[in-house]
């Protein structure tokens, strides 16, 4: 509304005298441009005799009418010239004013500025336009009456009442405790709701006869309108398919030796008319809606305001705004239409799909023919090392433990959390907490622990992108049963996986502390379906290491740490000492190896660095599930081979290896190689020092790197290339591979 509108305001004909009418913040400044006078010195609310010219000719004699902002129809400046009426006369001045900065006005936008600019109510702003359609005296009164206010000032003074009891309910609920505040009961409301119905019910009545007076009684005969149906408007309807006790798929009964199986939302289309009785059916489409589920929290702020923001922005996550919209592409545009608005979509968030969506529900679609066999899953194994009699506090003292998950029970580690909870000689339990699986194993028996006296103190991420409630509720309940709790660091994220058991003798000699560095999240759910690994030690530099990174999460300031590498503090000066030794051994002549596994690779940093070393000759096998910035196939990186795994399981191990001139070094921890986890979070990172543990983690690399199955190239175009099995060479498909042969070791 910045700029200045005209038009006549006065029935187009022969008459005495037309009004044309200008509105906007270059009223005066227009209309003094065409007139003989200059309107921007006048005072408002006045009346000025003239003539209208055009390049000095005078156009007509005219009294023009001065009204400033904001004691305005529509609070902008209006100019009202009153010429002699006729066609030809009034439309050559709106022509004038047009050519002098004036734009036309659309039907009714005169109206509508009073309205926008706060001036009139929408009912007022309708009362306008009735008052001068009117067609009746009735009518006429009835649109003066809303026009100044009556009809308006009821549904004011109603909803002030409204928001007043609103106000006062939302207050009994929020602070109940508060002893000063009226406590609302149902014998205290209802008669008021009943008071705010029968008010209702009174605009209502008067809106209905309204109508009639305005519009008066439409009578037709149905006979004269031939295919009815056509001019009917049609609904639309959205519905929620279910799914959480509701499987995806029906299974209908054979026949000879068929087998069928249905959609359920197919089931719902074939049905719809019992669901919409009295409706004509026309079709039906699958939608599916994702929404942006971020959180956006202030990072910096203490642990107190950050547990409020959570507690209150986790609750608007369902209601998020459309990030992805996928149709059935047979859709009708008039339906998709009505959906972009109902739902508020942008047109890029469209994504154009087939009859059926969630395609990735096929994995649970049943088998009917019992006589086919599915490939079985490995299946967690127990260590017959770790038996149930056996201590694994006695067999971590002896020597390190290495776990692979899901091809190792986790059950292991909720056993070495539970003899924690026993052992007389524990001090204190420590633990990081990122992504727990509901009602968690680990949650109870830590609770378990301070029950019985232990000291446990638990990190809690609040930040952990979709799983903030979950951790604010397992937060407060551990708190509750007395373990001490540890929230966010301001602009940091934990995000490595570690646990420390700390123990003291019965008469105060020194026993063996044991540590726990993995790459997975403490959730025996995810244990079952990613592939991670964990290692348990006693190692004193390690122990020792863990405490100072604990103790670091509870403030200790410049920790210091000789074994473990912990981003943000010596993890990026090691794995550049580690990436030049490679570089040197080949500029030596000898091999220089590296091979990392991660599920990400994109900090520009490090691709550099291993730019660098495959130009020296450096020989690189990288393993990366996921986002992979590093650009194979170039003449700076023609010694780098990216390998990528999509299986059974979900790869989320971080694995790097460093031949060392035969002397492998191997490490494993929770760092991908991104800059938020470089740079941003903390992350834990363990040597495996261990010999017989450490070549194992280098069977399953090899294993991976042979994989002709389930793996994949990726090219220079960052396109994945499937493997193909040499003919003469055995069949690897690396999972499946590496389950059997930790099968066969597990003796």
């Amino acid at each position: 509304m910045n700029d200045t509108i005209a038009a006549i305001s006065t029935t187009t004909g022969i008459g005495a005298i037309s009004i044309i009418r200008l509105s906007g913040p270059e009223s005066l400044e227009i209309a003094s441009k065409v007139f003989t006078k200059d309107l921007t010195k006048v005072e408002t609310h006045t009346i000025h005799y003239g003539y209208i010219k055009n390049n000095n000719e005078k156009i007509d004699e005219v009294l023009v009418s001065v009204m400033k902002a904001p004691k305005t129809f529509t609070k902008e400046d209006i100019v009202e010239i009153n010429c002699h009426g006729g066609i030809a006369t009034t439309n050559k001045v709106l022509e004038i004013l047009l050519n002098n900065g004036a734009r036309l006005a659309e039907p009714g936008e005169f109206t509508k500025r009073a309205f926008l600019n706060g001036r009139i109510d929408l009912l007022e702003a309708e009362a306008t336009m009735d008052l001068i359609s009117s067609k009746s005296d009735k009518a006429r009164k009835m649109s003066l009456n809303t026009l100044t206010g009556e009809t308006s000032n009821l549904i004011k003074d109603l909803r002030s009442d409204i928001v007043g009891i609103i106000s006062n309910i939302e207050v009994n609920i929020d602070y109940p405790e508060y002893e000063d505040i009226e406590v609302l009961t149902n014998e205290k409301i209802l008669p008021e709701i009943q008071k705010f119905k029968e008010k209702l019910e009174k605009i209502i009545k008067k809106s209905q006869d309204s109508k009639v007076i305005k519009e008066g009684i439409k009578v037709g005969m149905e006979a004269a309108r031939p295919n009815v149906t056509d001019f009917r408007q049609p609904l639309y309807f959205v519905m929620k398919q279910p799914y959480a006790k509701v499987p995806r798929f029906i299974e209908l009964p054979s026949r000879e030796k068929n087998h069928y199986l249905m959609f359920t939302e197919d089931i719902i289309k074939a049905n719809l008319n019992l669901i919409f009785p009295g409706y004509d059916v026309d079709s039906s489409y699958c939608i599916k809606i994702s929404r942006d589920a971020d959180i956006l929290i202030d990072d910096t702020a203490s642990s107190a305001d950050l547990v409020a923001q959570l507690k209150k922005k986790v609750k608007k996550r369902k209601i998020g705004d459309v990030c992805r919209f996928v149709y059935d592409r047979a859709m009708p545009s008039e339906f998709l239409d009505f959906l972009v608005d109902a739902f508020r979509i942008q047109r890029d968030e469209l994504v154009p799909g087939d009859k059926h969506l969630n395609l990735e529900d096929l994995r649970h679609l049943p088998n009917p023919n019992k006589s086919l066999h599915s490939l079985e899953k490995p299946k967690p194994m127990k260590l017959t090392v770790l038996d149930e009699k056996e201590s694994i506090f006695n067999y971590v003292a002896k020597k390190d433990l290495l776990l692979y998950y899901p091809y190792h029970s986790f059950e292991h580690f909720i056993h070495f959390l539970y003899e924690a909870v026993h052992n007389p000689e524990t001090r204190e339990i420590m633990v990081t907490q990122y992504r727990v699986a509901e009602n968690s194993a680990v949650i109870n028996t830590l609770i378990a622990a301070a029950q019985n006296g232990k000291k446990v103190t638990v990190f809690v991420e609040l930040k952990a992108r979709f799983d903030e409630e979950n951790n604010l509720a397992t937060a407060e309940m551990m708190q509750a049963a007395g373990i001490k709790i540890i929230y966010s660091i301001p602009g940091l994220k934990v995000h490595a996986k570690v646990a420390l058991i700390r123990r003291r003798g019965l008469n105060g000699e020194k026993i063996p502390s044991y540590a726990y560095i993995s790459t997975g999240n403490f959730n025996e759910k995810t244990a079952t379906l990613y592939a991670d690994c964990g290692l348990f030690t006693c190692r004193k530099e390690i122990v020792a290491d863990l405490y100072n990174l604990f103790r670091t999460l509870q403030g200790k300031e410049d920790p210091k740490f000789t074994t473990l590498l912990v981003a943000r503090f010596n993890l990026i000066p090691e794995l550049n000492r580690l990436i030049d030794r490679e570089i040197s051994l080949a500029d030596e002549g000898k091999q220089g190896r590296i091979i990392l596994k991660m599920n990400a690779l994109q900090d520009p940093t490090m691709i550099d660095r291993l730019y660098e070393a495959s130009e020296h000759g450096v020989q690189i096998d990288l393993i990366v599930r996921g986002i992979c910035c590093l650009i194979p196939g170039q003449s700076y990186s023609r010694n780098i081979r990216v390998t990528r795994i999509v299986d059974s399981f979900l790869e989320h191990a971080r694995i790097w290896y460093f031949g060392n001139d035969g002397t492998p070094k191997v490490f494993i921890g929770s760092p991908d190689w991104m800059r938020r986890n470089l740079y941003r979070r903390i992350e834990a990172i363990t040597p495996v020092l261990a010999p017989d543990l450490r070549d194992s983690l280098i069977e399953m690399l090899n294993i991976q790197l042979a994989d002709n199955q389930k793996a994949c190239w990726v090219d220079d175009k960052l396109q994945n290339i499937f493997k193909k099995r040499t003919p003469g060479t055995p069949t690897v498909r690396a999972q499946y591979t590496f389950y059997d042969w930790l099968n066969k070791t597990n003796s």
